[in-house]
This record gives structure tokens, sequence and C-alpha cells, in this order.
């Protein structure tokens, strides 16, 4: 049997591929539909409600209407005084006639034919010869659907006469809302969806009051009243959390079946290291430390999350629990230490942490390493024990295996095979949303006890979504900042302020003070939006507006040894300004640099936007962010408004989710879900209601015995998400 036969077979209608025409099979694949159980899935993004039909005599000119009739008079032609190019014809019915005209689609006078009949859907319009109908979507009244583009999908179905809402559909090059609104009246009208079986458990949509997966397929695509299609809506929308649920949950069971290193550290000495901090912990990271201090002790390995804003102090508590584990003997020994790996997502960062855990941890009879793809460090040095030294890759290796190296940092060098741990016992991970969740666990042992793990974000992300994407995670929150720390004061900058905000700018900068200039590009011709780029933006800012101010340039092209000298330069205050991309974006830590310009900032999201703010709150001095923007239209003026006025990164994330609106969720690119689950994110009762259910299923039937189905659901649904 050929593809085209065995197209909309309703006897497997998860297998069976769509047969399609020309250039749509790479449009659909786009929105990701390549099967029947893909367009099933493919819901609209919103609705409309559905136009009655009105005789020709009755139309008004700024109608939109739908009018049924005999096509007459069809010819291609051109505007007599523009020339453009047209199809124009008549329609008539039994009230009467009416001028038809289709601008820039003179092919359609050879698709169309003269006498047929034919549904038209358009604005009237009226001009010095009386009413016609601009650009009309046709429709054949026999049933055939024809697109602008004219492909047929050759199958006589029609509008249900009785259906009050039209749904819209996304649409992507080539394939139009009304192909999917027709595609789908076909399949189910041949009931193919009523041979998908559905992945929740029927007890559990009883207890929810959630129509059936048949029922709900009906509704979303052919709701005959707008309380259909939300409980439709809200149905798929608990399905998706409820499978990523499902899978946190397995996940979470599957790690702690493991056992893992103990560590008991006695009380005393944990608050005799964090004496000799600099500083001390706020009520949050002592609540952090603590939660951390107590998983240690369990006989399964810890899997945590540790959110806090920028400047909240995660490394801090991360050195105080990695210093538990580094003092720690493996069982049975009275020699050698425990191990902690930490990985970071860049360069910058991961040398960064290691100069701080060095700081943290000279006093200590233990090694520190560095391994990223650009060179190694061992600490302390044999000529100097004050220092780190370079060292080889092989060396390195070598150290880590015998359990020399008590502390690795590094980036995602640390998880090439060739590394391996002699009692790794934990694992920290930075700015873990940079990594997926595969990695995460990439480092443990196929035999033997498992490292405890802690993941930390700066990433401000709503709790609802925390608990779904993060499931598999305990949660730790340092929802507070450290003493003497000022919020950052954010102005939006329009154009015309720009002078104003450069003075006071020359005011920080003549007081010692360093500043960071973000731009969108790197140099010109970069993409196609006329934004300012850095290499452009460092020479215009040296001729015209800093010329007595030293200043440098970063991005993600120069080579990763030449952006260490320059942040080594930033650092020691030899650079006053430095303009840059996105690169500065995570962790990089200079306390000194209390400004940051941010140009085209309306073209960044509100979280990156606050990342990019964070930078300079690494000092208890006053500390500025211009958002230079030239936003016109008003949600882009709400949402800068918003980080002007958000004082933390929760607040911002709350704001945020609630801000946008439907089809501007984003969920997909960043977190893995889709629009439609985004929406579930908001209802904090439907994202506890699903994790309530997938963790006592879970807890019930780990391997999921007497839930095939939902078994190769969840598989599904989770290699089709980009984690993190």
């Amino acid at each position: 049997m050929n593809p085209a036969q065995k197209t909309m077979s309703p006897l497997d209608p998860v297998h069976a591929h769509m047969r399609l025409v020309g250039s749509q099979t790479q449009a659909l694949k786009k929105l990701g539909v390549s099967l029947v159980r893909d367009l099933l899935y493919h819901f609209p993004a919103r609705y409309s409600e559905a136009i009655t039909p009105k005789n020709i005599a009755t139309l008004t000119a700024g109608d939109k209407a739908l009018v049924r009739g005999k096509l007459l008079k069809l010819e291609k032609t051109k505007a007599f005084r523009k020339k453009i190019p047209l199809t124009r014809a008549e329609l008539h019915d039994a009230s009467g006639k009416i001028r038809v005209v289709w601008f820039h689609q003179p092919y359609l006078a050879g698709m169309l034919r003269e006498g047929e009949f034919l549904d038209l859907t358009g604005k009237v319009t009226q001009d010095a010869k009386g009413l016609y109908l601009a650009n009309p979507e046709s429709e054949h009244s026999s049933g055939t659907s024809l697109s602008a583009t004219g492909n047929l999908l050759g199958e006589n179905v029609r509008p249900d006469a009785e259906t009050a809402m039209q749904p819209i559909y996304p649409e992507s090059r080539g394939i139009t809302s009304r192909w999917f609104f027709y595609a789908l009246k076909k399949v189910l009208a041949r009931n193919v969806h009523k041979a998908l079986e559905d992945p929740i458990p029927e007890e559990i949509l009883k207890k929810y009051h959630l129509p059936s997966l048949h029922t709900a397929l009906v509704w979303i695509h052919n709701p005959k009243k707008a309380t259909d299609a939300e409980a439709a809506r809200k149905r798929f929308a608990f399905e998706e959390i409820f499978l990523l649920q499902v899978e946190r949950q397995r996940a979470r069971k599957s790690y702690r079946a493991h056992t893992s290193f103990p560590i008991a550290p006695k009380e005393k000495d944990v608050h005799e290291f964090l004496a000799r901090l600099p500083f001390s912990l706020t009520a949050a990271q002592e609540k952090a430390v603590g939660h951390i201090l107590a998983d240690f002790k369990k006989p399964a390995p810890m899997s945590r999350l540790l959110e806090g804003d920028v400047g909240s102090g995660k490394t801090a508590v991360a050195a105080a629990t990695a210093w538990s584990v580094v003092t720690s003997r493996p069982v049975g020994q009275n020699f050698g230490n425990l191990q902690v790996a930490l990985m970071a997502p860049t360069e910058i960062l991961a040398r960064q942490h290691f100069d701080s855990f060095v700081n943290y941890f000279a006093h200590l009879p233990i090694s520190l390493g560095l391994i990223t793809g650009s060179g190694c460090k061992k600490f302390p040095s044999k000529v100097d024990p004050r220092e780190a030294t370079a060292t080889s890759h092989a060396q390195l290796l070598r150290w880590v295996a015998s359990g020399e190296i008590a502390f690795l940092v590094g980036t995602h060098a640390l998880i090439q095979k060739k590394v391996q741990f002699k009692n790794l016992a934990y694992t920290i991970i930075d700015e873990q949303h940079r990594f997926g969740t595969m990695q995460r666990f990439a480092l443990r042992k196929k035999e033997g006890p498992v490292p405890h793990l802690l993941s930390m974000t700066a990433t401000p992300i709503p709790r609802t979504l925390a608990l779904t994407i993060y499931g598999d995670l305990d949660l730790s929150l340092l929802d507070e900042m450290p003493p003497g720390r000022k919020p950052v004061i954010t102005k939006i900058v329009p154009p015309s302020a720009r002078s104003a905000a450069y003075e006071e700018m020359r005011g920080e900068l003549s007081r010692g003070r360093q500043a960071y200039i973000v731009c969108p590009k790197i140099e010109l011709g970069e993409g196609k939006l006329e934004v300012k780029n850095v290499t452009d933006e460092a020479a215009r800012l040296k001729k015209e507006v800093f010329p007595e101010y030293t200043i440098a340039i970063l991005h993600s092209k120069i080579k990763p040894s030449e952006r260490e000298e320059i942040m080594e330069r930033f650092l020691a205050k030899e650079i006053d300004i430095l303009v840059c991309t996105s690169v500065i974006e995570v962790g990089v830590s200079v306390p000194n640099a209390t400004l940051i310009v941010i140009e085209g900032a309306e073209r960044f999201g509100l979280a990156q936007l606050h990342q990019f703010r964070g930078r300079v709150l690494r000092s208890t001095t006053q500390a500025f962010c211009y958002l230079m923007a030239d936003a016109k239209g008003s949600r882009a003026k709400d949402r800068l408004k918003a980080i002007e006025s958000a004082g933390s990164g929760f607040a911002l994330a709350e704001l945020d989710l609630k801000m946008r609106g439907p089809g501007e969720l984003s969920g997909r690119k960043q977190w893995g879900i889709s629009d439609l689950g985004m929406e579930a994110i908001r209802n904090i009762k439907m994202v506890e209601a699903a994790r309530l259910e997938a963790t006592a299923l879970v807890e019930k039937d780990p391997e999921l015995k007497n839930y095939p189905l939902l078994l190769d659901r969840v598989g599904r649904a989770v290699s089709a998400v980009h984690l993190e």
C-alpha cells in the first residue's frame, strides 16, 4: 500500500502520514505536524464568530460578509492607472449581483471556473462604480475548499451551519488557518480521533471533571459554544502538564533509588567556616544551607534547585555546603576526602567560580582544579602555595581520578568520558537552565553511590513554572538580598533623553566607576534589524561621547583566552567602559561596575533585561540601569515600565507571565512547553493538581506497567521537548 492510500486510515491514525501538496510538507514540518495525530493536536490559537451568509442585495460598505452565488464574467486584467494585475468577476444570487476583485492574484482566473457556485468571504468595499468584494476567500459551494494559493483538499466537506465559533489556527508559509479548518473537518468526519486512546486515566478525568480525549478533540476544533472550547483547552493544558509531571516524578524516583555518600558535618564546624566569610548569611541563605545539610544526611541522593535573584548569594550557599563535603572522609577511611564538581555554562563564569572557591578554601589542606576547553589550572601551586598554576589536561585528570583534587570547577569539559572521579559526592550546576536534564546527571557513575545534586539559577521563574519543569527537584528560594545592597535605579531613556543620560553616566565615571553598554548585535550587517552593534557603537562612543575614557569590546566571536584577558583588565579597572553583547548576561562579577546601558531594550525579554541589570548589583554602591528604547507600541512600553518598577526577579517573572497574551507566551522555545501549556502555568491549582496526581501515580506504579499508553505518551512528549 502506498502512502497516499494509507493517508487517513482510521485504523492507524498515529502513524498514517498525511497526503500533502507541494511545499506544504515543509510548512507543516515547521509547525511540528507530520502525522495525523499531530494534526489533531494542532490546536486553534483563538476563535472568531462564524459569519452567517447574506443575500447580495442586503450588503453595505464595510461589511465582513459571506456570500453564496454563481461566478460569472471571470477575467484576468490590470487596474487602469496603477497597472496592478488582478482577477475580476461577478457573483450572482437570487437577490442580485456584486463585483469581485482579487488584487495581485491574476492566477485565480485560471483556477476558478466561470459558472461554478462559490462561497466568498471578504470585505464589502465601495468605489465610484458601487459595491464590490475585495480579495475574498473562496470555497466551492459543493464543499471543495480552495485556498488563495489554489491548493485543493479534494474532499467534500462544508462548515457546520451550527458552528458558532470559527477556529483560527497557527499558520506557516503555504499553510493557512483555513487549510487546517477543512483538513480537521475531514479527519473528524471520518472519526479518526476515536481510534486514539486517552493517555489520562479515567479516574483522574472524572475527579477533575475533564472531558474525554474524543470529546475534547471535537470541542476544541469544532466548538458549538465558548464553554466547549474552554473545557477542551483546560483538558489539554492539564494533559501536557500532567505528562511532564509524570516524567519528572519518574526521574526523581529513579534518582533517589540510588545510594549516596553519607555526609554528616558537625554543626560547630559549619559555623566556624561561616564565621570566616567576610559577610554574614541572610536568613534565606541560612535556611537553604540547612535544607542541603539535612539532605546530605539522608541515604538517598539530594536533587535540589536553589533559585535566587542576581546577587542574592547562591555562591555562598554552594561554598558552605561544598566545604562540608571536601572536609568529610570516605566511609571507613581516616584519610582522603570526598569530592565536589561545579559545572558552569561559560569559561568566564567557570574561571570566576574557581577564583572564588580558591579564596573560600585557601586555608584548607585540599587542592582545587579548573578544567575548560582552553586549559587547566590547579591550586595550590608547588612554587607558590598562594597562587594557582597552569597544568596539563592529562595531569589534572590523574589528580582527579586519584582523589587529590577535592574540588573541580569546569564547563561542559567536566562531563567528558575521560574525567573520572574517585569519590564524587556533590555536584553543583550553575545557571542550570543552560544545561539539559541529561547533563545534570552526566557526572554520576553507573555503579556505586551517586552524588548529591544542587542546581542553581538566577533566571526569574514563576513558581508554577518551576514546579512543572523542575518537578524532579526540591526547591529552595533565596528571596532576600544581602544587607546594604541598594536596588538598581532603572530608567527608560527615549531617543530625546539620550544626551542627558550620557551626562549622568559621565558623573559616575568621573567618580571612578565603570560601565557596561549592551548591544543586540556584534557588527553591522549581522541580521536584518537596524539596531546598535558592538563594533560601531564602541567607535562612536570613543569619538563622540566619552573620548576621555578607555573603551573595549567583548562578544562571543572573540577567542576565550582574549575574552578572559579583557575581563581581567576590566576587573583591574584598566577599562572604563565595556561595550558588549549578551555574553555578559550570566554570572560576570565586577563590583566596581555600577552602570549598565542596554541598547534596543525593547528587543530583549524581561528575564534577560533583569539578568543584564544584575551585572551591576555586585556591591553596596548605588547602581544605575539605562534602558535605551524606541518602543512605540503600548505593550512594549508596558513591558519596559515593568522592568523599571519591579523590585525583584520573582515579582518580575510573575508580572511577565500575567502580561503576555495568547500566542505571546513563547514557552516552546524557552521551556519546551506549548502556549496552551503555558496558559496552564498561570493556574497554580491546575499545576498542583497535575503534580499531585503524577506523584501518586508514580509512587504506586513507577514503571507505569498498568499504564502502557501513558508510558508511550510520556516518552514522546518529553522527547519532543528541549528541556531547560
